[in-house]
């Protein structure tokens, strides 16, 4: 099977910009995704967090599904333990009903944010991730309008009532993550830009333990960071920005924004912050088109993948659609000479 590529976007906002250009540019580029052929484009949930937009998937998604026609739209994902499971089943088959056989219900249990975000969400009682696994199977359960006799909701709907219902995937950065949508027989998205280390060994597991649900069969995706751009130069000079966004980041830096290239190239990097930037790399893939293409095949090959989910923040957006869409050419031109390499022999 072919690998699939899709895309994963949070919304990023640029120094100088504002949440509201963030979330368009975000629009756009889901109608831009589809036009290149992706497979799915997701959005994230990020709480408390004044450099990414996005804090709630399904009411993004929903814009999303208006704005676009075919391409699959979910969640990267939604924070499960911060809600009722019966809640985000209700929100999902709303979706459903609005776009047919194109939403993807995306979990995970990350908190999203800072602590004072999750005692925010939860009321000020202490997040419970434990319950994580319970609530999957509660979703899944009030997504599939499945609720046994000796339940005390049985009877009971989440409504709309839909035709289908949207797959739930895990997402997640451990072995605890890989474990579990193994246990439950769901696809895992991997999120190696998050966790470089350790994936490859969690989704052989996860493939190696599955437990088929109704016919299921494994199904694993991984998420990278990728800069793309028409010379090697130019694209180190717009991943920059991305390597000085994160080394801020895992600092606890204060931040206004991805930074511009201009301010990221001049900065004056210590020598342990140019070993934060080397290791950052390792979770992300930067170069020419037919390089990242390279790598990409290389690394969805490590894993196992099924598919490979593209995440990217640049301070131009300009610059990230130029690396979406060079990505994209450099995909169908490779399928065109496969296909004339099948039809040749």
């Amino acid at each position: 099977m072919a690998l699939k590529y899709s895309l994963l976007d949070q919304s990023p906002i640029s120094e100088g910009s504002t949440p509201q250009e963030a979330l368009k540019h975000t629009a756009i580029l889901a109608q831009q995704a589809e036009k290149w052929g992706y497979t799915r484009f997701w959005v994230s949930e990020h709480h408390d967090a004044t450099t990414l937009a996005g804090s709630s998937p399904e009411v993004l998604i929903a814009h999303l599904g208006a704005v676009t026609q075919t391409i699959r739209l979910g969640s990267g994902g939604v924070m499960l333990p911060h809600y009722a499971a019966f809640k985000i089943a209700e929100n999902f088959k709303l979706l459903e009903a609005l776009y047919p056989g194109r939403i993807d219900a995306g979990m995970g249990r990350a908190p999203g944010g800072m602590p004072r975000a999750s005692y925010a969400l939860d009321e000020g009682k202490k997040r419970d991730s434990s319950l994580f696994p319970k609530q999957i199977d509660e979703l899944c359960m009030y997504l599939n309008d499945a609720i046994p006799e000796d339940h005390p909701y049985f009877g009971m709907k989440a409504t709309p009532v839909t035709v289908n219902a949207p797959p739930i995937w895990i997402l997640g950065s451990s072995e605890n993550s890989a474990r579990l949508a193994a246990e439950k027989g769901l696809p895992y998205m991997f999120a190696h830009f998050i966790n470089g280390e350790g994936g490859q060994t969690f989704t052989k597991e996860y493939r190696k333990q599955f437990k088929s649900i109704d016919g299921s069969n494994p199904y694993v995706g991984i998420a990278i960071f990728v800069v793309c751009q028409e010379t090697p130069e130019l694209t180190e000079w717009i991943a920059s920005s991305l390597d000085l966004s994160l080394s801020m980041s895992a600092q606890g830096m204060p931040s206004n924004g991805t930074p511009p290239p201009e301010k990221a190239s001049a900065y004056p990097y210590s020598k342990f912050e140019k070993q934060l930037v080397a290791e950052n790399r390792r979770r992300m893939v930067v170069g020419t088109s037919q390089h990242v293409v390279d790598q990409l095949e290389t690394v969805a090959s490590e894993y196992e993948a099924d598919e490979v989910m593209l995440v990217s923040a640049t301070y131009d957006f300009k610059d990230k659609l130029k690396t979406f869409e060079l990505i994209a050419e450099e995909m169908k031109r490779r399928r065109q000479t496969d296909f004339s390499i099948v039809t040749d022999q």
